[in-house]
């Protein structure tokens, strides 16, 4: 089957519709079939169109003068590979139900191709997410990484359930040693049954930055000469990440969860809802306009599979949260 490439447009005539209708390639175009340039060089790298003056690698060649060319094709035949119709869309490539085709069926994912070194920008995702979701559709993640192997990931934005934790112990006093806060008070008091601090001995508690900073604003803390204007600035000094931290630890104790830290998963938090002895979610606070390697998201997503945890990354916008799930999946 003869194909034209003219004017950066690769199309097929009237005879290019048995590809469309049987298997739901290319778009019509009038009286012709208009190719995109992942489309076309399957095609001709599986002898279905001739394309005069190129050939697979020639016509690879040029269309690679888009960097991000080849990491599209390579999920583009991965995912034709699959069984699935798929074909150029609002985000990067949108795909059909298994045995759907265009005109007979409905696209049931969104997908976006990255590379394994990109680096992931969330206020674009959440942007993804809400098209999808705007056009019912899943919205997958499909990354390339340097052996041309493909991951696929569901993201989507994840609302935190409201748990059953204790949330109001009773008032306190803290003692500031340097930049920690000790509370002396006996083993099984109302804080520690609400999840509030770790045992440094039978008659002292030991609070968390986040921790003292939410006592404080809800005033069951208090500190001699403190307040949390004053331990935030003494948190920082150590922590440069605390108010994004902070805003999140706050969402989920003001939602009954319990949020202990994750430092031993690489994380911020771990999160109990307090109905399970086990935490359910991991979850990582970063402020809404920071960037992050796709690399440190893979790893985070394998971790927290491995001990069976959702992990969850909280954009933090001033004091407005997203929380944002990535979850391999297999296509």
């Amino acid at each position: 089957m003869k194909a034209e490439f003219t004017d950066g447009k690769i199309t097929i005539g009237p005879e290019g519709k048995a590809l469309y209708t049987n298997s739901g390639y290319g778009r019509p175009a009038g009286k012709r079939l208009s190719l995109s340039g992942e489309e076309a060089l399957y095609l001709l790298g599986r002898d279905k169109i001739e394309l005069d003056g190129y050939d697979f690698d020639t016509l690879a060649s040029e269309l690679s003068a888009d960097p991000k060319f080849m990491r599209r094709f390579l999920l583009y035949r991965d995912i034709r590979e699959r069984g699935y119709v798929i074909q150029t869309g609002p985000h990067d490539f949108r795909v059909f139900r298994r045995g759907e085709k265009p005109g007979t069926g409905r696209s049931q994912f969104m997908i976006r191709v990255l590379a394994e070194r990109d680096l992931v920008g969330f206020n674009e995702v959440l942007d993804d997410i809400a098209s999808a979701k705007n056009m019912r559709k899943q919205f997958l993640v499909g990354v390339v990484d340097d052996e041309d192997e493909i991951t696929y990931y569901e993201v989507k934005s994840n609302e935190i359930t409201e748990g059953v934790a204790e949330n109001s112990p009773a008032e306190v006093t803290g003692m500031l040693y340097g930049r920690s806060v000790v509370i002396k008070t006996p083993p099984e008091s109302s804080l520690e049954k609400a999840w509030f601090g770790t045992r440094l001995d039978k008659e002292r508690l030991l609070l968390s930055p986040p921790e003292v900073l939410y006592l404080l604003e809800r005033e069951i803390l208090k500190i001699r000469d403190t307040d949390i204007s004053s331990f935030s600035e003494i948190a920082a000094e150590e922590d440069h990440e605390i108010e994004s931290k902070y805003v999140v630890y706050k969402d989920l104790r003001d939602k009954k969860q319990i949020a202990r830290t994750a430092y031993k998963f690489g994380h911020h938090f771990r999160v109990y809802s307090g109905e399970k002895k086990h935490s359910e979610l991991l979850v990582h606070a970063f402020p809404s306009e920071e960037f992050m390697p796709m690399s440190v998201i893979s790893r985070s997503v394998r971790l927290a599979h491995s001990v069976r945890k959702k992990m969850l990354f909280a954009s933090v916008e001033r004091n407005n949260i997203e929380y944002i799930e990535f979850a391999r999946i297999k296509m």
